[in-house]
């Protein structure tokens, strides 16, 4: 058996190359980093840079980050099962609060700890000057990765790479503070170097709180921005037999969304046309949104929105049969019954065979009768009569 007997299903494909992307991105991120972390702590500890040091440390953490990207990665791109129906998307964005979290722990650690150094400057030791070349060397290092993993994570449109990619943005800025730092306390201004790493200090505890706070609001399902939202709706509005649309509803999902929508189409159709309705909207929407993952569409004969309650508490068919017993006791059993639920109303239509109508005084008859019925029940606005030439 080969592989042509049993292909690879596209998403699922698509799925597997996109994290075999992403780790392939992250595990150079790794190489760099610990390349890095080790040089930024060995040199700063030797030549007396506090801010190299510290620096170091956040070189550690994008470590730690680059290993659970890689493994949010794998895990996100597993198939939807019976516990997880829409995936594991969610795992890239609790991986995301995390990392943020973390990070502005790392933050907030070294900006306490350079406050506290900065008390007792005079005590510093003078700092060599290879701390300075090693900074140089991080800021383009640095910089040079975060180009690579932003047009990864871009290509992706994956929320955790974007992090990972500013985390290392930002470990370039704070190391170019670094440089300016570790220059004046060459030139004399001891200060500066611990200046500069409570300023890193500053910067990473800010970007956490970003990244942190973007994640929380996603998983509290906060929607789409207002461009992709009416772009959605344009397409939903567009779909032939689509006469409306209320109660447009998308939240976020990791790199993708979730859409959820009440499309309004002709009342009178059948349930199978509607239906038909119903499923070109979601392939329409997934067609032209990449980003979607799933379209969920109600159909409605009319704009109920706020009126739904009401519309359930109108009488079912097997109701309507039994108040309509008395009216029905001396005709022919209806070859059909057909309920409309429209206006907060029930309209009645019964279909007749076709010798019903050969008498037309008996079916005006008739017609007035269900005619001064419907005006008698509050929830009944009008039964018509209807020939039926074919069988039911």
């Amino acid at each position: 058996m080969t592989d042509r007997d049993h292909p690879v299903p596209p998403v699922a494909a698509s799925m597997a190359e996109r994290a075999a992307e992403a780790q392939h991105a992250t595990w150079i991120s790794v190489v760099v980093n610990l390349v890095m972390t080790v040089l930024q702590l060995l040199v700063g500890w030797l030549a007396h840079s506090q801010s190299l040091v510290a620096h170091g440390l956040h070189s550690f953490s994008d470590l730690l980050s680059d290993f659970l990207v890689i493994y949010a990665s794998r895990q996100s791109a597993q198939p939807a099962d019976r516990e997880h129906p829409y995936g594991h998307a969610r795992v890239e964005t609790a991986a995301t609060l995390i990392l943020g979290a973390s990070l502005a722990l790392i933050g907030g650690g070294i900006l306490w700890q350079s406050g506290m150094r900065l008390q007792h400057v005079e005590a510093l030791p003078p700092i060599e000057m290879w701390a300075f070349w090693i900074a140089v060397i991080t800021v383009l290092a640095k910089e040079g990765l975060y180009h690579y993993l932003i047009r990864v994570a871009e290509r992706q449109r994956s929320q955790l790479l974007i992090a990972n990619a500013l985390h290392t943005r930002a470990d370039a800025a704070s190391a170019l503070v670094v440089v300016v730092g570790i220059g004046g306390a060459l030139l004399g201004w001891a200060f500066l170097d611990l200046l500069a790493a409570a300023l890193m200090g500053f910067m990473i505890l800010r970007m956490g709180a970003v990244l942190a706070w973007g994640a929380l609001k996603e998983l509290i399902d906060t929607g789409l921005d207002e461009a992709q939202v009416a772009a959605i709706r344009q397409t939903l509005r567009t779909t032939p037999g689509v006469l409306g649309l209320h109660a447009l509803r998308t939240r976020r999902m990791a790199h993708q969304a979730l859409v959820d929508a009440h499309v309004q189409v002709d009342a009178r159709i059948s349930v199978s046309e509607g239906h038909r309705i119903a499923e070109s909207v979601r392939v329409r929407v997934l067609d032209a949104h990449p980003e979607v993952l799933d379209v969920l569409v109600h159909i409605d004969p009319e704009n109920d929105a706020g009126s739904d309650v009401a519309v359930a508490r109108l009488p079912g068919r097997d109701t309507v049969l039994q108040e309509l017993a008395p009216v029905l006791a001396d005709l022919p059993t209806p070859e059909k019954l057909v309920l409309h639920y429209l206006g907060g109303q029930v309209e009645v239509e019964l279909f007749f065979a076709n010798s019903f109508f050969v008498d037309g005084k008996a079916v005006q008859e008739v017609a007035l009768r269900f005619a001064g019925f419907a005006r008698s029940h509050p929830e009944i606005r009008r039964i018509s009569l209807n020939c039926a030439f074919a069988p039911r």
